[in-house]
């Protein structure tokens, strides 16, 4: 018996062994395998990364070709006079027979290869537009015939990509064109290159791990702003702004979005918007009017058909406009401040009256209806793939589970109580009747401010946008400092920028004792992000009710002439 035991918990033993054994080879076999498919899945992003880049690459050394064969065969051509052309000119000259759509497409384009080589702000050189030449003929009555435009990446243009700058939207090129882009060439426009963009177009700066990062006209060190074409947030008028053109936010719906890519579908609580950007107001103007057409009305039956309304936009009627420095949420820098100063003193020589308005409820709404509307899902929808080193601060947080954002906006709520919010926000809304409840407080604000608006007998309102330029790796730390912009896409109210001023060294000065409206951690970053801009474009932000799209351009061409005109 005692030999039987012995030999009996030697199996024992045996058998212990051999399956901790087994365990250790099996944990061991998944470790390798979960090792394998993480480095095959890096070395397949890489790969398509190579295939994107190769991708420009190739259309811009086409281009670069296509120029010089062109230049060589049509010396006389003028492209620094074509340059310098305003919109409205450009097109008379077309239209004349002045101007050939060949001269102006490749000077157009030449400039665009110099530019993007110092700025990296193209995506790719649509070499379907030399094609689009030898029939743009027969959209000679087109309202931009012969013009050259950019499109944003996340427009669909058929056979490319639309990755919005996350690399598992790589290799799926568009069976078709978005309908804007339809329109656009239905009105004789040539799109002949796309821009680039934040990741996921969660940013307001203008770089993802695909393109990289493009920087600012003015200054390279700084970030030009992102993106262009599409905003949620504010992605047509901070690149503007940082920039020094002009940049239109419609209504949302008022133009049409079949064939945009956005952020993730099915998202309600913030509107986005497509616009265009230009050097001048009468150029914003032009493109909309272009685009507000049957053609549009026709393609896409959801768009309200509702022409541009000529008699508003050259309205001459003086003004009753509200106007803000400060919208006590996060406090302008001084050179925003100073340009709705000096805007309001044109405004009121002018003949307008001006009246003081306050936004409300603003430290709620951002993070209330803001920011757990456009994060509803708790933030779980943006998963996957490399991050860009200026968004990884702001998606950072948005994996944490649930409990811990809780905890850490309970910990925040006593000392950062903007932080803390934000925090909570991102929890999301936690259910379906919630999410009803979230879009009902959403109308209930935008009703509540229409009253507000009524109340103060305002047409318009004049009010900062978020600059100068910021330096690199700011714009995913400080998501609260665009409460100007964004606030008027959860209004769903149109918005544009004009450029009035440039920063100057007294601004400069003045930074240094920026405090803030909280003075927390965020107050801080915005001093250190707007830092060093001496020299920088600076712009206001002209706002209207909801569908006074004609109204609110009318507001910024006025803007736009008394700046022009005090500067004489």
């Amino acid at each position: 018996n005692l030999f039987f035991n012995l030999v009996t918990l030697e199996i024992v033993k045996m058998i212990n062994w051999t399956a901790a054994l087994l365990t250790g080879v099996a944990c061991f076999g998944g470790y390798l395998i979960v090792l394998v498919k993480k480095i095959n899945s890096h070395r397949k992003a890489e790969e398509k990364i190579k295939r994107a880049r190769n991708r420009r690459d190739e259309s811009l050394q086409r281009a670069e070709q296509a120029v010089l064969r062109y230049k060589e065969s049509h010396p006389t051509t003028d492209s620094a006079l074509i340059l310098t052309l305003s919109l409205s000119e450009l097109t008379q000259q077309l239209n004349k027979g002045l101007l050939s759509p060949e001269d102006v497409l490749y000077s157009y384009m030449e400039k665009t290869l110099a530019v993007n080589k110092k700025l990296n702000c193209c995506t790719e050189v649509l070499l379907e537009s030399l094609d689009q030449l030898k029939t743009v003929g027969s959209n000679k009555d087109g309202l931009l015939y012969g013009v050259p435009v950019s499109i944003k990446e996340n427009l669909a243009f058929k056979n490319h990509d639309c990755s919005c700058g996350v690399i598992i939207n790589l290799d799926q090129p568009a069976e078709k064109d978005s309908v804007l882009v339809q329109v656009l060439k239905k009105q004789g426009a040539i799109p002949f290159v796309r821009t680039n963009l934040p990741q996921a177009l969660l940013n307001y700066d203008c770089s993802n791990p695909i393109y990289g990062q493009t920087v600012n006209p003015h200054n390279p060190q700084k970030t030009s702003g992102g993106s262009s074409g599409t905003d949620i947030g504010g992605s047509i008028r901070i690149p503007a702004s940082f920039c020094g053109i002009c940049g239109f936010k419609p209504t949302a719906g008022r133009l049409s979005l079949q064939g945009l890519r956005p952020v993730y579908r099915g998202q309600k609580s913030v509107p986005s918007s497509a616009g265009p950007m230009a050097r001048d107001v009468d150029s914003l103007a032009l493109c909309m009017q272009a685009l507000l057409c049957d053609h549009m009305f026709s393609l896409d039956p959801t768009v309200p058909p509702l022409p541009f309304n000529m008699e508003i936009y050259r309205s001459s009627r003086p003004l009753r406009i509200g106007y803000l420095e400060n919208d006590g949420y996060t406090q302008p820098s001084p050179s925003m401040a100073r340009g709705v100063r000096e805007v309001k003193a044109l405004l009121e020589q002018a003949g307008h009256t001006l009246v003081p308005y306050c936004p409300l409820k603003m430290d709620q709404i951002i993070p209330e209806l803001f920011l757990k509307g456009l994060f509803a899902d708790g933030a779980t929808t943006l998963k996957g793939g490399p991050v860009d080193p200026c968004l990884e601060p702001q998606v950072f947080p948005y994996g944490f589970p649930k409990w811990l954002k809780k905890t850490i906006s309970f910990l925040l709520k006593p000392v950062f109580p903007r932080v803390s919010a934000n925090f909570g926000a991102l929890c999301g809304v936690g259910s379906v009747p919630e999410l009803w409840k979230q879009h009902a407080a959403v109308e209930d604000y935008i009703h509540e401010t229409i009253a507000h608006w009524r109340s103060c007998k305002i047409d318009v309102l004049l009010c900062p946008v978020t600059g100068p330029a910021y330096n690199f790796l700011y714009c995913g730390k400080i998501l609260n400092a665009v409460s100007y912009t964004m606030l008027y896409n959860l209004l769903n109210f149109p918005a544009g920028v004009v450029t009035v001023s440039t920063v100057t060294a007294k601004d400069e000065e003045e930074l240094k004792h920026y405090k803030g409206c909280y003075q927390d951690m965020w107050d801080k970053l915005f001093k250190e992000a707007v830092a060093g801009g001496e020299g920088l474009p600076v712009a206001v932000q002209c706002v209207a009710l909801l569908w006074q799209d004609e109204l609110c351009l009318r507001f910024m061409k006025e803007v736009e002439q008394l700046v022009k005109e005090s500067k004489k």
